[in-house]
């Protein structure tokens, strides 16, 4: 339709310049008088103009329009002139596509708006940068597992760790890393894979990053929990026999040196089967302490007022506290709930206090502060205290099963609160300084 119009109108205008120009020639070299070509010269004249006006009209419309694409700017709304049905039309066609444009743009907008809310609240963090190391996107999780506010060049990553610099900076196409790298509680094992893409301009590297210490402690504990099992069922059988027949045996020597006349031998040979059945009862009932690690309930989860379950666990020990010693709680804020497993989680916090309350005995400074506080969408849970703090050459190994620095001690309280703060899909960890600060935390 805008074609037809156009073509008609342009057609119609040069038809009139076309005539006027000839009668100005025919007048002027047949008449003899000039008002005539005069007349028809100044037609000839507005002809011409009004045919200019015309296209440029249109041009201007056009340029207008390809202009506002260039900067950008589709909120340019062309005014339908109602004298001319070609620019009527050319106007309502350009709004149409201008509006479709606008569309697009919503659209883009709109998803580029999903991309990056799902980038930022995935786990796994997510860093790009070109071949000069300047970063063009770093999600909220990269820049937390790399202790960074604000991530603009892989350089920044040199002041939390030269190691972590080095790895990223050499980093090759296709090629996975591992790098190991201390944080606030402790040190979190990280695993690098970067992936190359191109952009228009440039060559480009997405480097994504993964926190893999709470995979790498589930697969150490799940090891231990393994040979856990194989060693309770082969003890078990060999113990559960030797007691029952140590028992018996125990019983015919007792009936047996009543009658008999040497009694001193019957005498020994009790004594000796007592032991052997004392001795087999107490590995028996050793070997039942540690089925805790494999047969910890499934959490039965609700929320909890996080308040009153550490006020509850003040209560319990602040009888044990002496020597000025002091337990503080903390809950911020005072409404934060907890979701849980009420009676497992108080076995975690009782474990943790009351390692804190052995590890400052005979220091009359003691304090032992219990904190639970929101940190990002979860519910963290520290423990710390002022005591002598852990050796770093004992740090790695105080989780491990039986691993124990007291002497009653049964080296299971703290595997067992690792598993149960797995169970509730979080992680125990620890940081210690030599007598200045010990701290166990949790979030769940």
């Amino acid at each position: 339709m805008i074609s037809k119009n156009l073509y008609l109108n342009l057609i119609a205008r040069v038809v009139i310049v076309a005539i006027t120009a000839t009668g100005f020639g025919f007048t002027l070299a047949q008449s003899n008088t000039y008002t005539l070509p005069f007349v028809l010269l100044v037609a000839l004249i507005v002809a011409a103009i009004n045919l200019i006006w015309y296209i440029n009209s249109t041009n201007r419309k056009l340029n207008l329009f390809f202009e506002a694409i260039k900067n950008n700017d589709s909120a340019l709304i062309f005014q339908a002139d109602s004298s001319n049905k070609t620019l009527k039309n050319l106007s309502s066609r350009l709004n149409q596509v201008n509006r479709q444009i606008q569309q697009l743009k919503i659209d883009n907008q709109q998803k580029e708006q999903y991309f990056r809310t799902l980038l930022e609240n995935v786990a796994t963090g997510i860093i790009t940068f070109n071949s000069k190391g300047f970063v063009l996107h770093a999600n909220s999780a990269a820049k937390r597992m790399l202790q960074l506010e604000v991530l603009t060049h892989i350089k920044q990553m040199e002041k939390v760790d030269s190691k972590l610099f080095q790895t990223v900076q050499h980093i090759k196409p296709n090629e996975r890393k591992l790098v190991s790298l201390p944080c606030e509680r402790g040190v979190t094992e990280l695993s690098l894979n970067a992936t190359p893409f191109k952009t228009t301009t440039e060559e480009m590297i997405l480097l994504s990053i993964q926190d893999i210490k709470n995979e790498l402690d589930a697969k150490e504990l799940d090891s231990w929990l393994k040979l856990i099992r194989v060693l309770m069922h082969e003890i078990m059988n060999t113990i559960a026999p030797i007691t029952s027949l140590s028992e018996s045996l125990s019983k015919h020597v007792a009936q047996e040196r009543v009658a008999s006349a040497n009694t001193k031998s019957t005498e020994i040979v009790s004594k000796g089967l007592e032991v052997i059945r004392t001795q087999s009862v107490g590995l028996m009932q050793f070997v039942e302490l540690y089925r805790k690690l494999t047969r910890l309930p499934k959490p039965d989860k609700k929320y909890l007022n996080a308040a009153n379950l550490l006020n509850q666990i003040k209560l319990l020990f602040e009888s044990d506290c002496k020597n000025g010693a002091r337990i503080e709680v903390t809950a911020a804020p005072e409404t934060l709930e907890v979701y849980a497993d009420e009676g497992l989680i108080s076995q975690v916090l009782i474990n943790l206090v009351k390692n804190a309350i052995q590890a400052n005995e005979g220091n009359p400074k003691a304090k032992i502060s219990v904190i639970a506080k929101s940190k990002d969408n979860r519910v963290e849970i520290d423990v710390v205290d002022n005591g002598p703090g852990i050796p770093k050459e004992i740090i790695d190994e105080i989780f491990v099963p039986f691993f124990t620095t007291h002497e009653n001690g049964s080296g299971i309280g703290l595997s067992i609160s690792r598993q149960i703060v797995r169970l509730h899909g979080g992680t125990l960890k620890v940081k210690s300084i030599p007598n200045s600060e010990t701290a166990f935390s949790f979030s769940i």
